[in-house]
C-alpha cells in the first residue's frame, strides 16, 4: 500500500462537444496508458527492491549509510512530484511532461544497470548515485501525471462508469507489476552470474531498464489516439502566491485586524480561492503528524531488508531472499482491503468504534508502532545469532590444523590443548591494546615429527588473525574475515597443505558440475580470499578427489584442503556460524504494518479528498506525497545520528515516536470539524460525526 498518483477531477469537462445522447465506447488510449503505468512501476520496484544490498554488497556502503542513501533517494522521489505537477500544469501539458521526464528516468535506470558492469570501468559509486538522481526526477515528475493522463482520456458525465472501471485497471497494474518485480529482480540478482561474481546487479538493474524504455515505446504509439489538454495552471501556484500576498499585506499592515489572516489577499483574489484555502488549511494541519508513519513503513525496503539477510531462508528447496521479503507487503495488501472493507470497517462502525476516518488512520498508526516493537523483539532474538567481531581493545586469534594428526597446543606455558585433524582452535576476546605477542609451543609427535615448534604469535587490536600450524616451519599467519556476507549469502575460504612435490589443484563444484572456484597451489601453505557462494551442497575437490560440503545461509567457512602420498581430502571448518533465525519470523511485522498502512494509507487519502474542495485536490495529493518526503528524511536523521550501538534500540524508538506522534493525531482529531461536500454545487456543511461525509466513488489507493 503506497502513496497514489494523482487522479482527475471528475467534474472537469474534457469534451468540446455535447456528447450526453450518444453513447460513447471504451477509449482505447487507456489501454497505452495503463501499459506504460505496468511497466513503469515494475521498472521503479524491480530497482527500488534490490538497492539496499545493492549500496551495501556492491558499493561497499555501510548499514547506516546505505539506509540514508535509500532513504534521500525515496525523499526525492516523494519531492519531485510538486515539480512535475507544476511543470505538466503550468507549461508542458501531461504527455510531454511524461514523455520528457520518462526519457530521463530510463536514463537513469541505464546509467545504473552500466555503472553496475565493470567491463565499462565507470566510477561505480558516483555514477551509481547519479543514476538514483535521474530516477528520481523521472518518476517523481511522471508519478502526478499518469493517472491524472488516462482521466483526460474520458468524456464526463458520459463516461462516468467508464472512469471507475479505469481506476480499478490502473490499481491492478500497478500492483501486478510491483509484485512481479519485487520477486523477479531479486532472482536476476541472485539467479544469474556475471563478470566473475556470484550476484549480477547490472542484469538485475538492466531489466528494469528495459521495461521503462518499453513503458516510453507504448506511451508514444498511443499517441494518435490520446485526447490532450493545454496546461492551465497550476493551483499549488496560485494557493502559494494567494497565501504568500496574505502573510505579506498582513505584515506590512498591522494596523488592520481581520476575522483570518488569509483575508488579507481579499483586495487581489476572490473570495472563494481564499475560503477553499482555509478548508484545506484545516486537512493540512492534520497532515503534521504524518511524515513519521512513512518513515516506519519504508523501512520495509531499507532496515528490515538489512535485518532479513542476518536470517535464514532456506524454505525446503527454495531460498527465499532478504530482498524478496518486500513481496510480502503488497501481496497481504491484496488480501487485507477486501477484508477491512466489507468485514472489519462494517463490524467496526456497528459497535461505533471505529467509525470515523480519523479513528481509523490513528489505529493504523498504533499498529505500526506495534510493528516496530515486534521488529525490535525478533532483532533482540537475532542479536544472539550475530558473529563476535573483533573490537576495541580486543583480538581474536585462530589456530588451524592442516594435518592428518592431533597437534598439542600450549600457549603462554599455562594454556594447553589438543587440535584435531582438519580441525580449529579459536579465541575471539584476547585483551589487546595495539599489538601483542603469545607465546605458543606446537608438539608433532603424533605427526611423526620429535621437535617441538616454539615461538610468537602476533596479535593485533581489532584484527582476526589466523595460523596454519605446520611441522619444521613458522605457523603460516594470515588475516582473517569472519563477518556475515552483506547479502546474507555464506562465503567459503579455501586453506592447501601441498606436503607434495607438484602442484595441487583445488577446486568447488556446484550441483550442475560448474567450477566455481579453482585455484593451482604450487607454495606449501597457501589460502584464498573469500568466496561468496549460494547456501547447498557443494563438490571439493583436491587433485581429482572429491570431498562433499555443506553451506548454511550467513555461514563463514575455511576448507582445509590436504594433499599428501598417503591422504588427499577437504574438509570444512565453520569460521563464523550460519543464520540460525528463520526469515519467516519477519511475517508477524510485515503483516502488523500492512494491517497499519491499509488503515492509515487508503483512509488518509480518502479523507484528503473528501474534505478539500474540488478544487484543492490536487493540492491535497501533492502535499500527501509531499509528507512521505519528510518521512525518509526523518530516517536520513535518526541514521546519521547513529543515536544507539543496537538496531533493536533504533527499532523501539522509532515504536515509542510512533506511538506518541498518533496520540497528538488522536487529539487533533478529536477537534476537527468534518465536511460534507456536495459536488452539484461545491456547498460544504460542518459535521462533528465523520461518517456522514461523502466519498469518493471508485478512489483507489495504489502502491506509491
Amino acid at each position: 500500500m503506497k502513496r497514489v498518483t494523482e487522479e482527475p477531477d471528475s467534474e472537469e469537462s474534457i469534451g468540446t462537444k455535447d456528447d450526453s445522447n450518444e453513447k460513447l465506447k471504451y477509449p482505447k488510449a487507456v489501454f497505452f496508458i495503463v501499459s506504460n503505468e505496468f511497466c513503469e512501476r515494475f521498472s521503479y520496484y524491480g530497482m527500488r527492491t534490490i538497492l539496499s544490498l545493492y549500496l551495501t554488497s556492491k558499493l561497499d556502503y555501510s548499514d547506516d549509510t546505505a539506509t540514508v542513501i535509500y532513504h534521500i533517494f525515496a525523499a526525492f522521489v516523494y519531492f519531485f512530484p510538486l515539480i512535475g505537477a507544476i511543470i505538466a500544469d503550468s507549461f508542458l501539458g501531461k504527455f510531454r511532461t511524461i514523455l520528457y521526464l520518462s526519457i530521463v528516468y530510463a536514463i537513469g535506470q541505464l546509467l545504473l544497470s552500466a555503472s553496475a558492469a565493470p567491463t565499462f570501468g565507470l566510477p561505480i559509486r558516483e555514477f551509481s548515485i547519479l543514476g538514483l538522481f535521474l530516477i528520481a526526477v523521472g518518476t517523481g515528475g511522471v508519478k502526478p501525471c499518469v493517472a491524472a493522463f488516462g482521466g483526460d482520456q474520458f468524456i464526463l458525465p458520459q463516461q462516468e462508469k467508464y472512469l471507475g472501471m479505469y481506476f480499478s485497471v490502473f490499481y491492478f497494474a500497478i500492483n501486478l507489476g510491483s509484485l512481479i518485480s519485487t520477486f523477479v529482480t531479486p532472482e536476476l540478482r541472485h539467479g544469474v552470474k556475471c563478470f566473475g561474481d556470484q550476484t549480477c546487479y547490472s542484469v538485475a538493474f538492466l531489466v528494469p531498464a528495459i521495461l521503462m524504455i518499453s513503458s516510453i515505446v507504448i506511451f508514444v504509439l498511443g499517441k494518435p489516439m490520446y485526447r490532450m489538454k493545454k496546461p492551465e495552471g497550476n493551483v499549488i501556484l496560485h494557493v502559494i502566491k494567494c497565501i504568500s500576498h496574505a502573510i505579506y499585506k498582513k505584515m506590512s499592515m498591522r494596523e488592520i485586524t481581520r476575522d483570518h489572516w488569509l483575508d488579507h489577499a481579499d483586495e487581489k483574489y476572490d473570495a472563494k480561492l481564499i475560503s477553499n484555502i482555509k478548508s484545506t488549511l484545516k486537512v493540512l494541519k492534520l497532515f503534521i503528524p504524518v511524515p513519521l508513519f512513512w518513515a516506519l513503513t519504508d523501512q520495509q525496503g531499507s532496515r528490515w531488508t538489512f535485518q532479513a539477510t542476518r536470517m535464514d531462508g532456506q524454505i525446503g528447496s527454495f531460498v527465499l531472499k532478504a530482498d524478496q521479503m518486500q513481496v510480502v507487503s503488497p501481496l497481504f495488501i491484496v488480501i487485507f482491503i477486501p477484508i477491512f472493507e466489507t468485514c472489519i470497517y462494517p463490524l467496526m462502525a456497528k459497535i461505533k468504534l471505529i467509525n470515523t476516518p480519523l479513528k481509523k488512520m490513528a489505529i493504523g498508526g498504533f499498529l505500526a508502532g506495534f510493528a516496530f516493537i515486534v521488529s525490535g523483539v525478533v532483532e533482540l532474538q537475532l542479536e544472539k545469532t550475530y558473529p563476535v567481531l573483533p573490537s576495541s581493545g580486543l583480538a581474536q586469534l585462530r589456530l588451524f590444523n592442516p594435518n592428518n594428526c592431533d597437534i598439542g597446543i600450549i600457549l603462554n606455558n599455562n594454556q594447553s590443548f589438543d587440535i584435531s585433524p582438519f580441525a580449529m582452535w579459536q579465541d575471539t576476546n584476547i585483551n589487546t591494546i595495539g599489538d601483542k605477542s603469545i607465546e605458543y609451543e606446537a608438539n608433532f609427535s603424533k605427526c611423526g615429527f620429535e621437535k617441538l615448534n616454539r615461538g610468537l604469535l602476533n596479535l593485533t587490536e581489532k584484527k582476526a588473525m589466523s595460523y596454519a600450524l605446520i611441522p619444521d616451519s613458522s605457523p603460516y599467519e594470515y588475516q582473517d574475515h569472519v563477518n556475515k556476507t552483506e547479502i546474507g549469502n555464506p562465503a567459503v575460504r579455501v586453506l592447501t597443505y601441498n606436503t607434495l612435490d607438484t602442484p595441487v589443484i583445488v577446486q568447488i563444484i556446484n550441483s550442475k558440475d560448474k567450477i566455481l572456484y579453482k585455484s593451482v597451489v604450487t607454495g606449501k601453505v597457501e589460502h584464498s580470499l573469500f568466496v561468496p557462494l549460494d547456501p547447498g551442497t557443494y563438490k571439493v575437490k583436491v587433485n581429482g578427489v572429491s570431498n562433499e560440503i555443506l553451506l548454511h545461509m550467513g555461514g563463514v567457512y575455511t576448507v582445509q584442503a590436504y594433499a599428501s602420498k598417503e591422504l588427499t581430502t577437504a574438509k570444512i571448518v565453520t569460521v563464523t556460524q550460519p543464520n540460525s533465525m528463520h526469515i519467516l519470523w519477519l511475517i508477524p511485522q510485515y503483516v502488523i504494518i500492512t494491517m497499519g498502512e491499509v488503515m492509515f494509507s487508503v483512509t488518509g487519502l480518502e479523507f484528503a479528498f473528501t474534505q478539500a474542495p474540488i478544487s484543492m485536490k490536487s493540492l491535497l495529493q501533492a502535499s500527501w506525497l509531499f509528507t512521505a518526503a519528510l518521512g525518509n528524511l526523518i530516517v536520513v536523521i535518526i541514521a546519521e545520528a547513529k543515536i544507539f550501538d543496537r538496531q533493536a534500540n533504533e527499532f523501539f524508538l522509532f515504536a515509542g515516536l510512533m506511538i506518541v506522534d498518533m496520540m497528538i493525531f488522536a487529539v487533533m482529531a478529536k477537534f476537527y470539524r468534518y465536511i460534507v461536500v456536495n459536488d452539484s454545487n461545491n456547498e460544504t456543511t460542518d459535521t462533528r460525526d465523520g461518517t456522514t461525509g461523502t466519498t469518493i466513488k471508485d478512489q483507489h489507493t495504489p502502491r506509491r
